[in-house]
């Protein structure tokens, strides 16, 4: 019941957010000596259904643009499918796992939040730009077993090409996209590992999502809940790394 009501929690906050939530799942599953590959398959499932529903709740509050999507998805489909396959010991599982948690963690306390007023304007998307960060962060999803949301909607609000709203309801679209292919990837490499063990995390999953998507994209601020997630990150990947 504790890995249940966690992941809920977890599914009511990032969906809020525009995140799929595998990055506060994995965390999660890790604390209970989840097998790594059950860990990944697992995360990606949530993820699938979790940031679909957030971003059916974007999506319909207008603020989806397909330029902060579809050119990233270009490179981003393959990658992720690539990483998928890739065949990781528990040991640098967790090793990459944590670093990334890390970063996210610092990520979303302390970048910056573009204003919303009328009088902004977004910046161009380079083309270049979206091509190789895509690539980059499809590949890194993949082999953790993350969508890669929550690396790209920092990367929109940093570079100024959209606003906070925007950002998440692309970021909830790309992770649906890659989590996708990266379960696909997970398939053909061998790695995949859900059963009917797992059937209550995906419920609890989707309830929090239907939950969490709406006050995301009508009621919240998306940056208070990012701020909040990356506190709680902190918190929890600092007892990992004071164990080393």
């Amino acid at each position: 019941m504790l890995l249940l009501t966690l992941i809920f929690v977890i599914a009511v906050l990032y969906s809020s957010a525009g995140f799929g939530g595998a990055s506060g799942y994995l965390l999660v599953m890790s604390f209970f000596g989840i097998p790594a590959n059950v860990m990944s398959s697992t995360a990606l499932v949530l993820n699938i259904f979790v940031s679909t529903i957030s971003f059916l709740n974007y999506y319909r509050a207008g603020h989806f643009r397909p330029n902060l999507l579809f050119p990233f998805l270009i490179t981003s489909i393959p990658a992720a499918f690539l990483g998928g396959m890739f065949k990781l010991s528990q040991q640098a599982y967790t090793s990459l796992l944590y670093g990334v948690l890390t970063y996210l963690a610092l990520r979303m306390i302390f970048f910056p939040v573009l204003s919303d007023k009328s009088d902004w304007s977004p910046r161009p998307v380079p083309r270049w730009a979206a091509l190789v960060s895509g690539a980059v962060i499809g590949l890194l999803s993949g082999m953790i077993g993350i969508g890669g949301g929550i690396f790209l909607s920092p990367l929109i609000i940093l570079t100024g090409w959209g606003n906070s709203k925007q950002a998440a309801a692309s970021a909830g679209a790309f992770i649906a996209i890659n989590s996708l292919s990266g379960l696909i990837g997970r398939f053909q490499g061998g790695t995949f590992a859900f059963g009917a063990a797992q059937i209550p995390m995906l419920i609890a999953g989707l309830a929090g999502a239907l939950l969490g998507g709406h006050l995301g994209a009508i009621n919240w601020s998306s940056a208070g809940v990012r701020r909040a997630l990356g506190i709680i990150l902190a918190l929890a990947v600092s007892t990992y790394w004071f164990k080393l």
